[in-house]
């Protein structure tokens, strides 16, 4: 969970005294707790302080759940497609540490697009929706509930300055997953791109990790990258996701909190 200590700190203030004092009390309040378990790619995942300011959606996560509720696994690794995630063994653990209850966020496809790759490439009609029933059917036999989402969308635009999709049949794929299979979809594809066009081409600079040379000691000669998140897209991004969750009626209102608030990007840590 990608909570700061001032952030937790906070939140423990917020509990009544029989709530935050040791014991019992404490003990039953952590077993009511729903884990929101995350499969995903580097666009959700945790960073480590030599990627800074890099910063995954799955991190940015916890800001908008109830904390005396809920707690964030973000299992998601840089790289992988539902392959390769797959097929090294990592949906294994999720599995295994899996309740009754849990939620189980499903989110690839940025690296099954890469098809040129044998080990992470997969067709969107075929081998995708395959390797995504995975995790679905993992999921249910253990009595926790899969939610699949559609992959947010990179920074890209035309001369126009329309924000253009950039995953091809990947997002469809999922949509008709999650019809056929009757599990909840939060298209954060369809919201990111909206989003991205709502704030245009300079705008989403400051979402995305654009720098100027010597801005960031990781990147000395600068970078522009449109896959990835500052602090401050992160946030959004992770608020996309809560505004979803509430939307699908995956969770209740109760369930959530700050779908409206300014989260300083200071609360990202690595």
């Amino acid at each position: 969970m990608s909570l700061t200590r001032r952030h937790a700190a906070a939140s423990l203030g917020s509990l009544p005294l029989a709530l935050a004092a040791p014991g019992a009390a404490t003990a039953a309040t952590a077993r009511r707790r729903t884990t929101v378990h995350l499969a995903g790619d580097s666009t959700a995942a945790t960073k480590q302080p030599t990627a800074a300011p890099e910063t995954g959606w799955g991190m940015a996560l916890p800001f908008f759940l109830a904390d005396d509720r809920f707690t964030v696994a973000n299992h998601a690794v840089n790289g992988r497609s539902s392959k390769s995630f797959y097929d090294e063994g990592r949906l294994a653990p999720i599995l295994a540490a899996l309740r009754p209850g849990d939620l189980l966020l499903v989110q690839f496809g940025h690296n099954d697009e890469k098809i040129e790759d044998p080990a992470r490439g997969t067709d969107p009609q075929t081998t995708y929706p395959q390797y995504l029933r995975l995790y679905l059917d993992g999921a249910r036999e253990r009595g926790a509930h899969p939610v699949l989402l559609t992959s947010v969308e990179r920074r890209k635009f035309d001369a126009a300055g329309t924000a253009q999709p950039t995953h091809g049949a990947y997002p469809d794929a999922v949509r008709r997953l999650a019809r056929a299979e009757r599990v909840p979809l939060l298209d954060i594809q369809a919201s990111s791109i909206a989003l991205w066009q709502r704030l245009g081409p300079e705008v989403t600079q400051d979402y995305f990790n654009w720098l100027e040379p010597g801005e960031s000691p990781n990147y000395p000669a600068g970078l522009q990258d449109n896959t990835h998140f500052q602090p401050h897209g992160a946030i959004e991004v992770a608020r996309l996701v809560a505004r979803e969750l509430a939307a699908r009626r995956v969770l209740r209102p109760r369930d959530l909190r700050r779908l409206d608030a300014a989260i300083p990007d200071s609360w990202i840590t690595w």
